[in-house]
């Protein structure tokens, strides 16, 4: 009964992963019907094989820093994790985000080796969650300092940034909502929980309040993920030259952070063609040919697919060479 029902969820896990990448090649398929097909193939066409080389070698050496930040985040909570397991985390989250189930995929695969391997587990679920919210502050943080250089220039639609201002005062809401909320029904939610649940929990909140008191490391992982965010944002801008995309930089600053955004949303498999079209929905606006756009989301999204597909090579590697055996939790952890 058991195996037929893990058997059951699983199919309908990887049937949930055909409809999105289904639905990713539909949002595809749209776009391209609206824009002039002969175009695009040159454009792409027209960027250098050896700059694609170079762009992905950055991509993936920009990932690394990401190693680094994650690495430190989670050992501040109490992971102790070595560098070559926080890689096999990293790199496995990042072909999970792309090619696993549900829009977690990345964050299961980074968390269950982490999980074995540390004698605090509940550092390394604290120390991921805590990652991942200073990846939405930078990508926040972007987007803010678009709002304050865009009104400097005649180029900006005031509609297009009135509906930007609105739309991040209704996340703000929703957040805080959301919050209230689960802070006024967190005793009905955990009154049923077991005694071995709470405890779990509370070893959770323990890492996130003694992260909180590290300070220098919240700083630093918010700073790092700045830089990872922006050189990810200027190799797209390059991309977008060698196409013949050529637009201020402030204009990137206000679309390619909301472009990302949008593409966390699990309408398709990796936010594949939701972020593309995000982009020529708001980059068309400012007087940017639609192709062209298109184009340059088409070959960033290739070096995300293959950086995906490398990083997982790397960490199915990293396994076989560092076979670690799983870490037996301390007695507070169990």
């Amino acid at each position: 009964m058991i195996v037929a029902r893990h058997s059951h969820r699983g199919s309908r896990a990887w049937l949930i992963v055909l409809l999105r990448w289904a639905a990713a090649f539909a949002v595809l398929g749209i776009l391209l019907h609206f824009l002039p097909i002969a175009p695009l193939q040159a454009t792409i066409a027209r960027v250098p094989a050896s700059r694609l080389l170079l762009l992905l070698l950055v991509y993936l050496l920009t990932h690394t820093i990401g190693v680094a930040k994650w690495q430190m985040v989670v050992n501040a909570a109490g992971a102790e994790l070595d560098f070559a397991t926080s890689a096999q985390c990293y790199a496995g989250g990042l072909f999970g985000m792309l090619f696993l189930p549900s829009i977690v995929g990345g964050d299961v695969i980074r968390l269950a080796v982490g999980l074995r391997r540390s004698p605090r587990p509940a550092a390394v679920l604290a120390g991921n969650v805590v990652d991942r919210f200073l990846d939405v502050a930078a990508q926040t943080g972007l987007l803010t300092l678009a709002l304050i250089l865009l009104p400097e220039s005649e180029l900006v639609p005031e509609k297009l940034e009135a509906t930007a201002q609105k739309a991040l005062l209704w996340i703000l809401v929703v957040a805080i909502l959301f919050s209230v909320l689960v802070f006024l029904l967190r005793r009905p939610l955990l009154a049923e929980r077991s005694v071995h649940f709470r405890r779990r929990l509370a070893r959770v909140r323990h890492s996130l309040r003694l992260l909180s008191k590290r300070r220098k490391v919240l700083l630093f992982g918010w700073a790092g993920a700045i830089f990872i965010q922006t050189v990810f944002l200027l190799l797209t801008v390059q991309l977008g030259v060698y196409c013949g995309l050529v637009l201020p930089l402030r204009i990137w600053l206000f679309a390619w952070p909301l472009a990302k955004l949008a593409a966390v949303l699990p309408l398709t498999q990796g936010g594949i063609g939701v972020r593309e079209a995000a982009l020529v929905a708001l980059l068309v606006p400012f007087g940017a040919p639609g192709h062209l756009v298109m184009a340059t989301g088409l070959v960033w999204e290739g070096i995300v697919i293959t950086g995906g597909l490398i990083a997982g090579a790397a960490a199915l590697l990293l396994g076989k060479h560092y076979p670690q055996a799983a870490v037996v939790p301390s007695a507070g952890e169990i």
